[in-house]
């Protein structure tokens, strides 16, 4: 690990969330009433037990967005709207990534490219730096790296152990090896290792297998990942090669890592479309874990082993259904801030 750096694990200590509200200007339009209705249960969730940082286009979607909080008795004295117009909403991809540098913190700001190109992000491409320049990191030192990258597809111990998939970071940067991508991550990441998945997909997921749709880590050397039992689905054999690969991983002191496979949903079909319905797609807060609930009897099995994989947190289930509409989940629209960091 590069001295006096260190990428924190989601759950250690978080000062707060950043999320961006969704719009009318936004791909949310067409669905915008049920899309609203999660952000206001995450939001409400979140200031359970931190701050919530809302990002909001202009003056008219903060005082909607407002309106809307305190009509659901929000604590807005744990809600603060960043000013800041973007494209769209899945900050876990174009919001800074955060590494501890001894007593403060460094901001990676990675170019963010839609998924490959697959959408216009130019906005969302500049929001870290529109963080920066408004000083909402205080003293914490901005780094701008030209390579693409996305929070979603990274996965972090805390402790030195990276985890990715090869999928995504190959059709990023086709032309680079295993091993030079390897060493660019740990490099900038202040890794020791990087665990790479080469199998693993959900349909519906246009970010090319995001780790945080397959596997997540937790405390104590563990692993949370999306498994299938249902030899009929069109996963199955995909989600039982990657469930095999994971039991293969060992710690950076060589044991098998503890396990804790996620039941499957039932498929969710939207005008004939396969919808990405992961529980791995779950954001740690302070002292809980929120989980994407989808209206499926595996919702309640899955916060049973969210509860074992994270004991003494609350696991708090989020309506997360209209999410899926536009391929991603919980996780994906939300990105933490170490504490401490931010004024």
């Amino acid at each position: 690990m590069t001295e006096n750096l260190r990428f924190p694990a989601e759950w250690e200590p978080q000062s707060a969330i950043l999320i961006a509200w969704p719009h009318a200007g936004t791909d949310w339009a067409d669905r915008l009433g049920e899309v609203e209705e999660t952000y206001i249960a995450l939001v409400a969730a979140i200031t359970r037990f931190q701050d919530a940082w809302i990002c909001v286009a202009d003056d008219d979607v903060e005082a909607y967005a407002e309106a809307r909080l305190r009509s659901a008795r929000i604590d807005m004295d744990r809600v603060r709207f960043i000013p800041f117009d973007y494209d769209d909403t899945w900050l876990r991809d174009s919001g800074p990534i955060t590494l501890r540098e001894g007593e403060g913190f460094r901001v990676l700001d990675f170019r963010f490219t839609a998924w490959g190109g697959k959408f216009e992000a130019g906005r969302d491409d500049r929001l870290v730096q529109a963080l920066a320049a408004q000083g909402l990191f205080g003293h914490a030192t901005h780094q701008r790296i030209d390579f693409a990258l996305e929070g979603g597809g990274i996965e972090t111990d805390g402790a030195g152990t990276l985890l990715t998939t090869w999928r995504c970071l190959h059709e990023r940067h086709p032309q680079a090896s295993r091993e030079e991508l390897t060493a660019k991550l740990a490099g900038w990441l202040a890794q020791d290792r990087v665990l790479w998945l080469d199998h693993g997909y959900l349909e519906g997921d246009d970010t090319d297998a995001h780790i945080d749709t397959l596997a997540r880590f937790a405390p104590g050397d563990a692993i949370v990942f999306q498994a299938c039992d249902d030899e009929s689905d069109s996963h199955h054999a995909e989600l039982k090669a990657m469930a095999g690969e994971i039991a293969a991983l060992r710690t950076a002191d060589g044991r098998p890592y503890r396990l804790f496979p996620l039941p499957w949903a039932a498929p969710v079909i939207d005008e004939g479309r396969r919808l990405a319905a992961s529980y791995a797609n779950f954001l740690i807060v302070n002292g809980a874990v929120l989980m994407p609930a989808y209206g499926d009897p595996a919702d309640d099995r899955a916060a049973a082993v969210l509860a074992q994989a994270f004991p003494g947190r609350e696991i708090v289930q989020v309506p997360c259904r209209p999410l899926i509409w536009q391929n991603g989940s919980l996780h994906c629209i939300s990105m933490q801030l170490p504490a401490g960091l931010g004024r």
